[in-house]
Parts: C-alpha cells; sequence; structure tokens
C-alpha cells in the first residue's frame, strides 16, 4: 500500500491522558497524494503528465477526461493536495497518465482503486507503486512510487500550509510563471482567426450581446449635465410638508427597533439595562460609513469596540496590563464621521488629520472656470467618479441645471449677454441657490464639491469666494481650449443633447444660438489669476497640452493634479473579463493559482477568437492580465498584442482562508463568515484584504486606463473586475462587492467624450 503518514487516528493526549477520537470541531484532514517522476521516465511520457481522478466530491469524477492535473513539485514529484472533513466517507480514486490540456491519449493505472477512509489508506493490491501499461506493448509498463499522507489541520494551519505551497511553487518556477511580466505576441492572424473558421464566431458580435444592467448614469439620452446633483432648495416645500407623517412613521419604527434590541440583550449583572437611559447604538469600524451594528452596548459596559482588520467583528481591546481599556482612556475622541469610506492611503490621509490636526479645510469647493463647450461637465462628471470611487463623499453641483429648473430651458441668447441686467441677476441667484445647497451639502459632511458652471469673470468668482469663506477651501479649475476643431465637436454634442435645445428642431438656429451665446461668453471672460487654481488648457485630445497649478498643497489636491494630468477623452474601448473557468471554481475553492477547467479553455479559445476580430484594425491595442496563471492561459490564445502581466490586477487576498470554501468557512470560522455577510465591502479576511484594500491598489490600474488612447482588454478576477466596473459606472462603493461580473463573459466599455456606455457579450454558458 502507498506510504501513509496520518494523523487521524485516536491520539492521546498527554496531559489529561483523554484520548483524542479526532472529533476536535474545525478540524480537516489536510490530504496530499504524490508520485515521483524520475528524469529517464518523464523523457519517455512526452506530454503525459500524472492525473488523478475518482470521487466527485474531492477530485473529480470518474471520467477520465475531468481528471484532477498533478501539479509538478520538484523535478521528480508530482502532487495535487485537497481538504476533506474529519469524517468524510470513504475516498476512492486513481491515478492516470494524459496531456495537460487535452483529454485523450489516457493511461490509467493498473488494478483496483485506492481506497482513503478517516485519513487511512485501505489495503490494496499495488503496493506503494502505480503501474502504467503503455500501448507499444502489453509488456510496457512503468511503475511509479506513490505517496499518501493524510493530516490533520486547524483552518489557519491548513491556510499557513496552502501559503508555503505557493511560495515553493513561485520558488522553483512553472510554464506559466516563465512567461515574463511585459511580452509581445508576434504570432500572425491566422486563417480561422481571420476568416471564421469552424471555431471563429459564428455570426457578427451582435448575436453575442446581452443585455447590460440598467445604468441611468450611462444613459445616452441624457444630459450630461443632468447628472449631477438635484438641486436640494427646490425639494425644501415638499420635504416640509411630508415632515409631519414621516416623522410619527420614524418614531413608531424606532420605538419597534429598540424593543427588539432590548429583547436581545444578554443580561449584564443579572439585570436588563433600562431600554431608554442606559443603552446606546454601538458602532465600530462601521462609524466610517455612517452605519450602526445591529446591537446595543449598555453605557456602563468597560469595553472599546475596535476594528481587528476582519471587517464588522467588534472585539473589546486588552491592553498589556490585562484591564479592558474605553474609548476615554485611549484620548479617541474625534468624531468617527470624519472617516471616508476608504482604505489604506486615503484613510491614514484622515487619520494623520484626526490625530495631529488638518492644515486646511476637511472641505474642498472644485469650482469650474471656462467658456461653453470646453469640457467643464465632462472633467466635472469625471473627477466626481474618480473621487467617489476613492472613497472622499463627493457631489457635481451644475449651475445649469439649477438655471433650466428656475428660469426653464428655452432661454435664447441674448439671456446670456452681459450687459442684460436681469439676465446677469438671474444668472447670478442660480448660482448663489447651487452654492447655498453645496455648501449646505459640506455642513452635513459632505467632502468635496463640484461646482460646474462657467464663472468667466472675477466679479462671480470673487462672489462666490465670499461665499465660501471660513467654510471650505476653493480650488478653481478652468479649461482652456485653442484647438477648434475640438470646440466645434463639442458645439455639435451640445445642441444634440443640451435639454436647451430639446424643443429646436432646426440644428442650424440652435448651432447660431449657442454661438451667440459663446460670443456674449467671450466678450466679459477673464481667466484665472487669483488664489488656488488648476489650468488645463488644450489637454482635451490627450496629444499633450499644459497643467498648470498655483498655490496647489494637501493630499487631497495633489491626488487630482495627478488624476487630471493622465485623463483625456480619446474614444476606445475597454475590454473587461474574467479568465476562463478554473479548476478551483468548479470546486467552489476561493483563491489559490489553480489552472482552467475544460469549459476554461473552451472560453480562452473563443476568447482569443472574439478579441482578434473585434480589435483587428487596433494594432495598438494591449492585453493585460494579473500574475495568476488562470488570466495569462485565457489571454493566451490572443495573438499579436503585447500582453502585460499586473500584480494589482491579482483577485482579492483571503488570507487564511486561501483554498477553502465558503461552505468550510462557515462550519470552521463561523465568526468570520457572519462578519463578511454583514459588510462584504470593508470585511477584511484575516491576513488578506477587503475589497476598500483592492480599491486602493487599483488605482494606478485606472489612472493607466485613463491615460491609454488605445484599447486595452484586461483579464483579471471577479473581485478587481467589481472594482474596476463601478468606477466606470458611477456605482456607490456599497454595491461594488454586489456588482454582476459573470464567467464567460466580456464588459466592453466605450470611453469617450460623451461619457461611458457599456456592451456585454457573452460568448459561451459556464456549463457549456
Amino acid at each position: 500500500m502507498g506510504s501513509v503518514g496520518s494523523k487521524a487516528g485516536g491520539t492521546k493526549n498527554e496531559e489529561s491522558g483523554d484520548v483524542d477520537d479526532g472529533s476536535v470541531q474545525g478540524s480537516q484532514l489536510y490530504v496530499s497524494l504524490k508520485m515521483e517522476v524520475d528524469p529517464n521516465s518523464y523523457k519517455r511520457l512526452g506530454d503525459l503528465v500524472p492525473h488523478v481522478y475518482g470521487s466527485a466530491h474531492m477530485v473529480g469524477s470518474w471520467d477520465p477526461s475531468k481528471a484532477i492535473v498533478m501539479e509538478r513539485e520538484t523535478t521528480s514529484i508530482w502532487e495535487i493536495s485537497f481538504v476533506a472533513p474529519s469524517d468524510h466517507e470513504t475516498l476512492d480514486f486513481k491515478f492516470l497518465l494524459k496531456p495537460r490540456y487535452a483529454a485523450s491519449p489516457c493511461i490509467i493505472e493498473e488494478g483496483s482503486k485506492r481506497f482513503l477512509s478517516g485519513g487511512n489508506i485501505m489495503d490494496r493490491d499495488a503496493g506503494s507503486t502505480a503501474m502504467f501499461r503503455f500501448p507499444e506493448s502489453s509488456s510496457s509498463i512503468i511503475e511509479f512510487p506513490v505517496h499518501v499522507k493524510a493530516d490533520r489541520v486547524s483552518p489557519f494551519a491548513l491556510a499557513g500550509s496552502w501559503r508555503a505551497y505557493k511560495e515553493n511553487l513561485q520558488s522553483h518556477g512553472s510554464m506559466v510563471r516563465g512567461i515574463p511580466d511585459v511580452s509581445i505576441d508576434s504570432v500572425p492572424l491566422t486563417p480561422s482567426m481571420e476568416g471564421g473558421g469552424i471555431h471563429a464566431l459564428e455570426l457578427e458580435l451582435e448575436h453575442y450581446e446581452v443585455p447590460a444592467p440598467a445604468l441611468e448614469v450611462n444613459c445616452e439620452s441624457q444630459y450630461e449635465a443632468d447628472k449631477a446633483e438635484d438641486p436640494r432648495i427646490f425639494q425644501r416645500q415638499s420635504s416640509i410638508i411630508n415632515s409631519t407623517s414621516q416623522e410619527s412613521l420614524e418614531n413608531s419604527v424606532t420605538k419597534d427597533l429598540l424593543a427588539c434590541h432590548v429583547q436581545l440583550l444578554p443580561k449584564v449583572s443579572g439585570a436588563v439595562p433600562d431600554a431608554h437611559s442606559s443603552i446606546q447604538p454601538a458602532t465600530s469600524e462601521g462609524e466610517s460609513l455612517k452605519t450602526e451594528h445591529l446591537f446595543l452596548r449598555p453605557d456602563n459596559f468597560q469595553g472599546q469596540y475596535v476594528d481587528r482588520g476582519v471587517g464588522n467583528s467588534p472585539r473589546p481591546f486588552r491592553l498589556g496590563t490585562g484591564k479592558i481599556s474605553t474609548e476615554r482612556d485611549l484620548k479617541l475622541d474625534a468624531p468617527h464621521e470624519d472617516m471616508p469610506k476608504a482604505a489604506g492611503a486615503v484613510a491614514a490621509a484622515a487619520v494623520a488629520d484626526r490625530m495631529l490636526g488638518p492644515k486646511e479645510h476637511r472641505q474642498l469647493a472644485v469650482i469650474l472656470v471656462g467658456l461653453p463647450a470646453r469640457g467643464k461637465t465632462f472633467t466635472s462628471a469625471k473627477l466626481t467618479r474618480y473621487l467617489r470611487w476613492l472613497g472622499h463623499d463627493t457631489k457635481h453641483f451644475n449651475v445649469g441645471k439649477y438655471r433650466r429648473i428656475k428660469h426653464g430651458s428655452t432661454q435664447c441668447a441674448d439671456f446670456f449677454r452681459a450687459d442684460n441686467q436681469e439676465g446677469v441677476e438671474a444668472r447670478n441667484e442660480v448660482a448663489i441657490l447651487a452654492m447655498e445647497d453645496m455648501l449646505a451639502w459640506m455642513a452635513e459632511g459632505g467632502q468635496v464639491g463640484i461646482f460646474d458652471a462657467t464663472n468667466t469673470t472675477r466679479q462671480r468668482r470673487n462672489m462666490l469666494l465670499k461665499m465660501a469663506e471660513g467654510k471650505c477651501k476653493v480650488i478653481f479649475l478652468e479649461t482652456i481650449c485653442n484647438d477648434r476643431a475640438v470646440v466645434n465637436k463639442n458645439i455639435a454634442l451640445k445642441i444634440q443633447q443640451s435639454p436647451d435645445y430639446a424643443d429646436e428642431s432646426d440644428y442650424e438656429t440652435a448651432h447660431k444660438d449657442f454661438t451667440d451665446r459663446l460670443s456674449n461668453y467671450e466678450k466679459v471672460y477673464e481667466p484665472v489669476e487669483e488664489g488656488s487654481y488648476i489650468k488645463m488648457i488644450d489637454m482635451a485630445s490627450g496629444q499633450g497640452g499644459q497643467l498648470q497649478v498655483n498655490n496647489i498643497s494637501g493630499y487631497l489636491p495633489g491626488r487630482m493634479v495627478f488624476f487630471l494630468v493622465n485623463t483625456h477623452i480619446t474614444p476606445r474601448p475597454i475590454l473587461l473579463t474574467r479568465h476562463g473557468e478554473s479548476q478551483d471554481n468548479v470546486r467552489g475553492r476561493i483563491g489559490g493559482d489553480p489552472a482552467l477547467s475544460e469549459a476554461g479553455e473552451r472560453y480562452a479559445k473563443k476568447l482569443g477568437e472574439f478579441v482578434n476580430r473585434r480589435l483587428k484594425s487596433e494594432r495598438t491595442a494591449s492585453i493585460w492580465t494579473s500574475t495568476l496563471q488562470r488570466t495569462i492561459l485565457t489571454a493566451r490564445q490572443i495573438a499579436g498584442f503585447p500582453k502585460v502581466q499586473w500584480r494589482a490586477l491579482d483577485e482579492i487576498n483571503a488570507g487564511v482562508c486561501e483554498g477553502m470554501t465558503y461552505e468550510e468557512i462557515k462550519i470552521n470560522m463561523p465568526e468570520e463568515y457572519k462578519a463578511r455577510k454583514l459588510d462584504k465591502l470593508r470585511y477584511r479576511y484575516p491576513r488578506g484584504e477587503s475589497y476598500l484594500d483592492v480599491i486602493q491598489r487599483l488605482e494606478p490600474v485606472i489612472i493607466e486606463l485613463e491615460r491609454q488612447r488605445a484599447p486595452v482588454v484586461v483579464i483579471s478576477h471577479q473581485a478587481v473586475l467589481r472594482a474596476l466596473y463601478a468606477y466606470f459606472a458611477d456605482k456607490p462603493l456599497q454595491e461594488i462587492p454586489h456588482l454582476e461580473v459573470p464567467l464567460h463573459t466580456i464588459i466592453e466599455i466605450q470611453m469617450g467624450v460623451t461619457g461611458v456606455q457599456e456592451k456585454r457579450y457573452k460568448l459561451m454558458d459556464t456549463s457549456s
């Protein structure tokens, strides 16, 4: 029988003398199957590599084509490992030889099945070797030594073993990791790729297109400026009307919730605390999102709930003296609501401001300046999307939207003349209303307000500076474009999309009115020379231009400058797709570095055909993958494009949970399972990452995607693509962990001056 080193049998506890029957809660069996293949025999195998197949619950099924490949651990050892419950049913399996990426030829080991029961190998005639009979002659038999080991381990020890295995695999290298980080595949297109052979796309791309999720922000019929925040000043009257009935409803709901919480509270000192005086909503890390946990704590509870790096799993923080410290003891009295909805660098900057005192206002007003048709609204929307994605509470206030609501959308060019006193007063009125709304929003906790208007005179800008004095820091963002071709294109888009010309059917009439309006602004235009400002000069096309900065300092303004210097409006597609189905996808395991399943291999082929057809005229495109082999293997069929590996595109690090199924986490780590379920956005796997951590490491990817002028295909993982997709779709942070990014589907993001549009192509079903 194969050599077995097992701790599954009963062991004696030396201190207590009790016998451990292996029923310790949470323990599992880490099963390792190894085969020795000496160099001489390996040459004879050719393309054949060792596989294991058997019980569907553990190692695939009894279909040899679905056998699980063994990985090369050293020059002569091939290994596969998996986790089984300590009380698992009998596992029967066999070894076989077949190509890594093909179903045949297939050579199954001689003899009866192998059985693993309770961590012990049952007797088997084949002994400690696996015998394979090669087809060239009935007497051609090769024997390979095999080793089967089953160790009882805790989930944390299991995670440590998995990490060690990964490090060992990386240090020895593999076929995939031998690929350089940047490579250019110069293989020319084959006739099947270009001409549509039997494996090419059967029909045009529309055949694979599926409806994208409804995205109001991406709606092509909606004018970009109307995506700004709704004016609150015009909603107050209706809010007052409904306040009385709403207040009574809230009081009723609050009482019901309070009663429910009191019933769920454990007894403190043998008595139930008073519901109205001694109970307060308990908050921990959740306060950065202004949310409350579904538990309460008494005022006299001597403990501090702190973030231990595992999402909403609050634990009392105990000092080294053994005394449980309160929040007052730790001198952390600053309000938590000042913390951003973010992690990493963003949170670190906020903590520094909170602990040491900020050198600048925490609220920031970015006031746009520029003539019409210079990309102010487009820049505002883009900057708003970026800052929101990083976790800064940001809103876009468009003064044109206020004007249309207050004075209608049919104002002619005369309304914008500088000598039309009535028009000047009306435009100043709506600017004041928008500024008041923005300042009121900041007073309630908002961080960055984007004030989108022309603001072409010093008088208007001084008025806004005076309103903001003592309330927020102001930075002027001026957009200047001297390229008449770009301006004319923007004018045409403005006429087509703006509600100001929705009722004007004659394009020439609308065009004349808008150019007259533009002329009125040009007569009084005064470039920004005062205060803190950023000037974007001829940067629309991404072909150079200038970014001038004056009196800009601080963490957040610096991030804005870095973002703006890399942006442009050159139209180009960005294709997002997950890797093909992996072997761990089939087994329901998270993390790891598995190879593709057969379905994943088929998707890789279809993806290569799709990309080569979709981008056949875009030879400057590039392919980005993570450093994990399932994305690299998926990109292998895409020919003729540079391929770049990004560590930042690796899947979310599941820490000690790597290689486990969610069911195993639920059984063995119930607190972690519940914490993740409560708040997937901020939950951090023990010694791993949260979605907010992923967002922070993806910022360089976003900056480079904005800077690129050619198409990019990003092949990555579910959590990573959720975060990237949320940036383009302007999705709230809390929605990121729940966004739909299915396998074997391409999400095409089209970036351009009109905003962001989306198409989806499903090349195959996961089950196909």
